[in-house]
Parts: C-alpha cells; sequence; structure tokens
C-alpha cells in the first residue's frame, strides 16, 4: 500500500519585483571621491531637482526610502571633507547615488522551512499558525533568507498572511557581545591558541563587547616592537571569529514577509543556504528557535548556527568541532539524554548523527545511514529536523538517484536511542511530476522541514530550486507503510 501524499494549496511562487536597496560601493576610494567630486559640482536646484525624479522612480518600491539613502550615506561620509556643509537634499542624493536595488528573488524562491509561531493566542480549536522560511537566490546565485506566516486549520487548509510588498534588511549592530568562554573554546578548536590570545583575553571580562575586544588588540599592535606573522595571523584568526559571530536585528515596524536576512559576513558572501528551523524547547521548558544553514563564500562552504527568539533579532553563530562539516545539519528539537543531537552529513554522501553537551561544539559522530535503494543511490541526507511522535523520530530525507533525481523519503528512529534507525520507507514519499520537474535544478523536490498537525506531516517543498508548495502525508499511513528493522 502507497502512502497518500496529498498536494497542497497554496504555491509559492518566485516574484522578481520583490526587490532590497542595498549599499553599492565602489572599491576604490578613489572612484568614490569622483562621484562625491561629481554631485558636489551640483547646484542646490540641480540636486533637488536630480533627487525628485529618484523618489518618484523609487520611493513606492521601498518602505523608507529616506532611512536607506541616510544608511548608505553614512557607510561613506568619511570621505567627505571635514567641514564641508551639505544640505538633506544633498546628503540624500549621495546615499541614493551609493545605492543599488537587489532581486532577491530574481533566481528562485525555494527550500522551505515551517516551525509554530511563537504566537498560538486567538486561533480556532484545531488551528495551528506557522512561520516558513525560504532561500531566496537572486543576481550572481546569492542565497537570503525570507519569512511568510499563516494559519492551518483542522482540516489542513492553509491561509497565508497578507505579504507585505515591501523586502527589508536587518540592522547589524555595531557591538555585539561575545562569551569569553566560548569564544576561547572556538579558537581553540581553529588551534589558535598562543601567548598572544592570552594577552589579548587578560584585558576582557567574562564577557565583552566588540569595541573592547579591538581596544585590546589595538593595544597590544602598540606596544610590539615588531609584528611578527604569527601574531598578525592570530590577530587575524580572532577578528575573523568576531566577524563570524554577529548580531542583527529587525525594527518592531518590519512585519514578518519583509524581513530578509542577507549575508553579512565575509563567510556568507555569497549566500545564506537551506536554513532548517526548529522550535527548540530546553530542558527548563524555555523555547528558542534555532536555524543551521550552510554560509558559502564562492569557494568553501561554512555551516553555521542562527539563533532567535522572536523572529526580530538574530544572532548568527560559527558551529566548531571534527564533526561540523558538509552542508545539511539539523538539529533535533531537544535534547536526548541530556545531550544536543544533531542529523548531518560528514562524508556527503550519508547520513549521520551527532551528540554534545555544547551546541557551539560538535566532535562525536556516528554513521545513521547509508544509501540503500536505487532512488537514493547517490546520497541521502535529511529533510530538516527529526520530528518526535510516540512510535520514534520521524526523519524526513532526501536521496539522489540516477540523473540526479531528487526524491523525499523517510526513516524512523528510535526514540531513546535516536542513533538506531527501526523503520524504513524502502519507496519515496514524493518524487518530482512533470509539473515540478522542470526550473533551475530539474528533477528535485526538496524540503528544510515539516512540523506535525492533526495526525498529518505538513511538508513544505521545493520544486526543481526554483517555486514551492505544500504537501501533507497522513501519519497512521506513513507508519503502516514502514519497514520495521529487527
Amino acid at each position: 500500500m502507497a502512502v497518500n501524499v496529498n498536494r497542497m494549496q497554496p504555491k509559492f511562487f518566485l516574484d522578481k519585483s520583490r526587490v532590497i536597496a542595498k549599499l553599492y560601493r565602489p572599491r576604490e576610494d578613489e572612484r568614490v571621491k569622483n562621484v562625491l567630486n561629481r554631485i558636489m559640482s551640483f547646484s542646490e536646484s540641480e540636486v533637488q531637482s536630480i533627487l525628485d525624479k529618484v523618489i518618484e522612480n523609487f520611493s513606492h518600491r521601498h518602505k523608507n526610502i529616506w532611512r536607506i539613502f541616510d544608511r548608505n550615506f553614512n557607510a561613506i561620509k568619511h570621505l567627505i571633507p571635514e567641514g564641508v556643509h551639505l544640505s538633506d537634499s544633498r546628503r540624500a542624493l549621495i546615499g541614493a547615488s551609493f545605492t543599488n536595488e537587489y532581486s532577491i528573488q530574481a533566481a528562485a524562491f525555494f527550500n522551505p522551512s515551517i516551525v509554530p509561531h511563537f504566537n498560538q493566542h486567538g486561533l480556532p480549536d484545531g488551528s495551528l499558525r506557522f512561520i516558513l522560511s525560504f532561500r531566496s537566490t537572486g543576481e550572481n546565485h546569492i542565497s537570503s533568507i525570507e519569512f511568510r506566516s499563516g494559519v492551518i486549520d483542522e482540516n489542513l487548509s492553509i491561509k497565508l498572511d497578507e505579504v507585505s510588498r515591501f523586502a527589508e534588511t536587518p540592522k547589524v549592530l555595531k557591538n555585539p557581545t561575545y562569551d569569553k568562554h566560548t569564544f576561547l573554546m572556538k579558537l581553540k578548536e581553529m588551534n589558535c591558541m598562543d601567548y598572544h590570545v592570552n594577552e589579548v583575553f587578560s584585558y576582557l571580562g567574562d564577557s565583552f563587547t566588540l569595541s573592547e575586544l579591538l581596544a585590546s588588540i589595538n593595544l597590544i599592535q602598540k606596544r610590539e616592537v615588531s609584528l611578527t606573522s604569527a601574531f598578525e595571523k592570530t590577530i587575524s584568526d580572532i577578528k575573523w571569529l568576531a566577524e563570524s559571530n554577529y548580531e542583527i536585528q529587525f525594527s518592531f515596524d518590519q512585519k514578518l514577509s519583509e524581513r530578509v536576512i542577507v549575508p553579512v559576513s565575509s563567510n556568507e558572501s555569497n549566500g545564506i543556504e537551506d536554513a532548517r528551523f526548529v522550535k527548540f524547547v530546553d530542558d527548563n521548558g524555555s523555547v528558542t528557535y534555532y536555524a543551521t544553514y550552510t554560509a558559502y563564500n564562492g569557494k568553501s562552504i561554512l555551516p553555521q548556527l542562527l539563533e532567535t527568539k522572536d523572529f526580530l533579532s538574530f544572532k548568527m553563530i560559527t558551529l566548531n568541532g571534527k564533526s561540523v562539516k558538509d552542508k545539511g545539519m539539523a538539529l533535533f528539537p531537544r535534547k536526548v539524554n541530556g545531550k544536543y543531537m544533531m542529523i548531518s552529513r560528514i562524508d556527503g554522501e550519508q547520513l549521520f548523527i551527532m551528540e554534545s553537551d555544547n551546541i557551539h561544539f560538535w566532535n562525536e559522530h556516528k554513521l545513521l545511514k547509508k544509501p540503500e535503494f536505487p532512488w537514493e543511490i547517490m546520497q541521502i541526507g535529511n529533510c530538516g529536523s527529526p520530528i518526535e511522535t510516540d512510535e520514534g523520530w520521524i526523519l524526513l530525507t532526501h536521496g539522489v538517484g540516477p540523473m540526479r533525481q531528487y526524491c523525499i523519503g523517510a526513516i524512523l528512529l528510535d526514540l531513546e536511542d535516536p542513533s538506531k534507525v527501526i523503520g524504513v520507507l524502502e519507496e519515496p514519499l514524493l518524487t518530482p511530476t512533470e509539473e515540478e520537474r522542470e526550473g533551475y535544478v530539474p528533477n528535485v523536490v526538496y524540503s528544510c522541514g515539516a512540523l506535525l498537525h492533526n495526525d498529518h506531516l505538513i511538508i513544505p517543498y521545493a520544486m526543481s530550486d526554483t517555486n514551492s508548495g505544500f504537501a501533507s502525508v497522513p501519519v497512521k499511513e506513513l507508519f503502516d507503510n514502514f519497514k520495521m528493522l529487527k
């Protein structure tokens, strides 16, 4: 008996009109100064005329275009000679000149993940409010994270909240705070522990800010008679780690569907890819939303962790340890036997399970499952965090078969010892249909996380790395189709 998979409405299609405004800054200061000199040469009436046209053409495309112009003006104002008086209009024109629009969905809107919303008030019985995340990909294949929200009722009908026509980026906090013990542990994992590190951190408290860290580094740099290559490497590693662990903040007036998490650090300059969100409940009952994602700089990947409680403030955190490799890590929604647990694919081919006492550090891993069936003959991976049931942990998987066709399957893990696979599906749950197989990357269905609602799995999934949709699966039928292992 095959599992009854119901492909649902709504569908999600890419929207090229979804644009953010980014700083455009030529690398050479000389080019920036040339632009500034041209703007300085305009009369005040010319400045106003040019700015009026910009406002007419672009203000309806952004929620607060004046805030964008001010932000981008501030990014280059240090190159304006001191003592030069600028009118508000000239400042705005300078900001506009160093701004460009970026279509965040120009290439794809895909690889969704779903979690229960933190606000479940005022809903009818049997309904669930949810948050969806998507990977939005634009020019040069640079990926960001977008959000949507909605309600699924007791009959599995889905109603999405209205999507704002605006897309907004967050404020990057200039002076984030770090935990000294964790920071030093991360440096140790990077094999970056010498007397220079001890010197730098001897001036810092148990927690410290970025400005305090840089002040300590500057103090030691001034004291050094000559800067050795070893010292310069140590300082470079410390700054790299600080840059890679940062915080962002959206404002309260930015709706959920307006919030776009864009690459900030050099590690993710070419994309924040495939965020797998999970609602994590700690032993004390506190709730934190985590997402593992892949940071890509155009040459190499780095698994990272995102942390939030309200989808307004986010921490972007490095993951460390010898088990942190490759893409597609997915955190369990709670500790198991006192340990954090994660599904991963360390070798790019097989499924592994990892455990740790500290969510930042992962050094223990164990093979969970090898590719077994024809539809996963090339490789397997996860499709999001495991889902807890009384019978065990349901882990959605993806398998890559002949012609690099991606399908979604499932396995069942032991509830008390998730390193044991106790059930497998011999056939996939979702295989690309004819209308799903055409896209940016053909023949692919893929998900970054599902949830359980009214005895059904609700699976948001991507179609050929271009668009996205929903599917529902009766849990009873899923269990009836598992081949149980001894």
